[in-house]
């Protein structure tokens, strides 16, 4: 399996003026499909697998969405793997964990831009140096 495409097809985000209270932020990944494509430079077969990626700020204060799509290469053995697990809406268990850490690693670096942006709290924490008290 090769990942040979990524794109986002939707970004939206958006967040209310004021908030009094605590955050509760949580992200999430949904596949909402998973199809055979063509590809034009390849005879061999290839996945599409659509993907929605939500950073929520609970109770209500902001919502980032990104959706998009991953191609993959994948041999014809690998191509009835994915379609015969889609049609329980899963993927298949040895490929699930690399493709999810490849879209959060895609989609964490365009949140936190976005997060930024709008002067909201980033979902993860960023590394920190201390002084050493010496």
């Amino acid at each position: 399996m090769q990942i040979i495409g990524f794109n986002l097809t939707k970004i939206l985000v958006e967040r209310e003026e004021k908030f009094d209270g605590k955050l509760e932020v949580k992200q999430n990944i949904d596949i909402s499909n998973v199809s055979k494509e063509k590809v034009p430079f390849s005879d061999g077969d290839a996945i599409k697998i659509k993907f929605n990626y939500n950073v929520t700020y609970d109770p209500d204060f902001a919502k980032l969405n990104l959706e998009g799509y991953l191609i993959l290469m994948v041999d014809k053995e690998e191509t009835k793997k994915f379609l015969k697990s889609w049609k329980d809406k899963k993927l298949p268990e040895e490929t699930k964990v690399s493709l999810f850490n490849f879209i959060m690693s895609k989609c964490n670096i365009k949140a936190l831009n976005l997060e930024d942006e709008l002067n909201l709290p980033l979902h993860v924490p960023m590394p920190r140096i201390n002084a050493n008290t010496q």
